[in-house]
């Protein structure tokens, strides 16, 4: 089964829950070796791997996850230069809430090629990012300003051009490091009128942002720096949504 196929599968039961490693963040071999261990034990769903900006090796901190977690490894690549054929699969993100060619088609046009050569699963994924609060690195890198936290309408407008310009998922990201989560208003909104499967990330560090974010519809909820200040939280974190029923919330 694919990783989308397992994907689409999966949230027709139950949310997922996808932990973002930072290559940065791990390129100590002890500090992946605990990481990796905690993951393999937990019941998180994906591990997503990238960031804004990064100096370690991105395919050392793939094949390094693919053989020690036991879950699909998936890429979530701020730059071409970030692709590494030893993932699963990778989100392959159009960046629609900004204006910059860059991230709407430049990286991928300098990817494209090299991607359908190494034959790894293609996700077409449209990325919105969402005010949290703060600038993020995301935002800086990108040299793009956010959808106000306060605009629903908007984010649904972009997430609707995104279904009918072909994409297979929308990713709604407040930035890593975010001091607000995507509001569950927006994300209601999103679900009610958008049939794509929706990932939400970004500012999501206690059990009732999690909760929230659920409330809201999330198909997969992304958590990064949260574990980073706190690893028990993939326990906690992983719990809940591993026991939250589509049936219950219908």
């Amino acid at each position: 089964m694919t990783v989308f196929k397992n994907i689409q599968s999966t949230i027709g039961q139950r949310p997922m829950l996808a932990l973002l490693v930072d290559p940065d963040k791990v390129g100590d071999a002890s500090a992946r070796d605990t990481l990796i261990n905690r993951i393999s034990n937990s019941k998180v769903d994906l591990v997503l791997v990238g960031g804004s900006l990064i100096f370690s090796s991105v395919d050392d901190t793939v094949v390094a996850l693919k053989r020690g977690c036991g879950k699909p490894v998936v890429l979530f690549p701020g730059l071409s230069s970030h692709f590494t054929p030893s993932a699963d699969a990778i989100l392959f993100l159009s960046l629609l809430s900004g204006r910059n060619p860059e991230f709407l088609i430049g990286n991928h046009v300098h990817a494209a090629i090299p991607i359908m050569k190494s034959g790894i699963e293609v996700i077409p994924t449209a990325y919105i990012l969402v005010d949290g609060g703060r600038t993020t690195s995301v935002e800086y890198m990108s040299n793009t300003h956010p959808i106000p936290a306060n605009k629903p309408d908007i984010a649904l407008a972009t997430a609707a051009a995104a279904q009918l310009l072909g994409f297979r998922m929308i990713y709604l990201e407040a930035g890593s490091g975010a001091l607000n989560h995507v509001p569950k208003e927006t994300i209601l909104q999103v679900k009610q009128h958008v049939s794509l499967p929706v990932i939400v990330g970004g500012g999501i560090r206690t059990e009732e942002s999690l909760c929230e974010v659920l409330d809201g519809g999330a198909d997969v909820v992304v958590v990064g720096t949260a574990f980073e200040e706190d690893a028990g939280l993939i326990d906690r974190f992983a719990e809940i949504v591993s026991t939250r029923s589509r049936n219950e919330e219908r």
